[in-house]
């Protein structure tokens, strides 16, 4: 790697620490570099908070430094006012003489804009150091952005002879495939994205919860899809500890192209990213559509001697590991 593609890199770890929390803004990381030698760091705080440039800025204790400084960023600094002022400003303001980027800001209010005003300053840009890396980190921002929608997961759990569920079972709670490790990570992904949708069915089957209570952080919006309104508020789904929207045919006409209606209703909502956890009828209907980004499938060592088969798809496997008995395979779709 070149110096440039190391501290671009810095800056990708660093930004993971925003995850869950920033959005609907990108989970943007920043360095700050001085003779060689890292002399501020900071990525973008909760929601409303500073961005990650402000923060890396902020962290300088000798700012006279920084007059002879580069600031490493994963994307391209805000010329726009929003909830904070624009960060391009502020390192105009610094009179900051290099700024480095991984990838352009596609946000038209940005797109851009925030690198014209950082090089009419005089300023030396550079874009595009690590650039896919950049892209793929800010995944869920560019697909809100770019295709109107959230950055839509599916995640379900297969036994080892490919059922998600058995064909009867005697009461109202889910039929464990996984083992205990596999569920709390699935809590901690509930903790980084925006939303989680199911089905009437899963509601009516499992009567989940859909909380990250194994996991420290944000629950996401729950959203379930009731058509005809069957569904009483004495679900756990209904309880307080976190927001539900019901899709129902009063905001949905469930007669055309529904998935695409969901994925507008979730964008006018400003949700960037959704995990789908419904049952098979669910993920399929998503799949068929093309309307998924990723997939993380979780193979058990159980089986079922007849059940409900899993989600028919095809994508490019990206990673797979072991999770103590438990075999995961995430899925890109391409």
């Amino acid at each position: 790697m070149s110096t440039h593609e190391n501290y671009i890199q810095r800056c990708l770890e660093i930004a993971k620490n925003g995850l869950g929390t920033t959005r609907p803004n990108p989970m943007v990381g920043s360095i700050i570099v001085h003779n060689n030698k890292i002399i501020g760091e900071g990525y973008t705080s909760k929601y409303g908070g500073n961005h990650a440039e402000v923060n890396a800025i902020n962290s300088v204790k000798n700012k006279t430094l920084l007059k002879d400084a580069t600031i490493y960023v994963t994307l391209e600094p805000c010329s726009h006012y929003g909830k904070t002022p624009p960060c391009s400003d502020l390192i105009i303001k610094h009179e900051i003489p290099n700024v480095v980027i991984g990838c352009i800001d596609d946000n038209k209010k940005v797109a851009g804009k925030g690198i014209e005003k950082l090089t009419n300053s005089g300023i030396n840009v550079t874009v595009g150091t690590l650039q896919t890396e950049c892209k793929t980190h800010h995944k869920r921002f560019f697909t809100f952005h770019n295709k109107k929608r959230p950055f839509i997961i599916l995640k379900w759990a297969e036994t080892s002879n490919g059922f998600i569920a058995p064909k009867t079972k005697n009461e109202q709670k889910p039929v464990w495939i996984t083992n205990s490790y596999s569920r709390q990570l699935v809590h901690k992904w509930r903790t980084e994205e925006h939303a989680i949708l199911v089905g009437t069915n899963t509601v009516f089957e499992d009567n989940p919860t859909l909380t990250a209570r194994d996991w420290t952080g944000e629950n996401p919006i729950r959203v379930v899809i009731d058509k005809n309104n069957k569904l009483s508020k004495a679900y756990n789904i209904f309880n307080n500890q976190a927001k539900t929207i019901v899709i129902n045919k009063n905001n949905v006409d469930f007669s055309k192209n529904i998935e695409h209606q969901i994925c507008n209703l979730l964008f006018e909502n400003n949700i960037t990213s959704v995990i789908i956890e419904g049952g098979a009828r669910t993920l399929q209907t998503f799949i068929d559509r093309d309307l998924w980004d990723e997939a993380r499938v979780f193979t058990g060592k159980n089986s079922f001697k007849q059940g409900v088969k899993a989600p028919n798809f095809s994508g490019k496997l990206i990673s797979e590991e072991q999770i103590d008995s438990d075999i995961l395979k995430t899925y890109k779709n391409d």
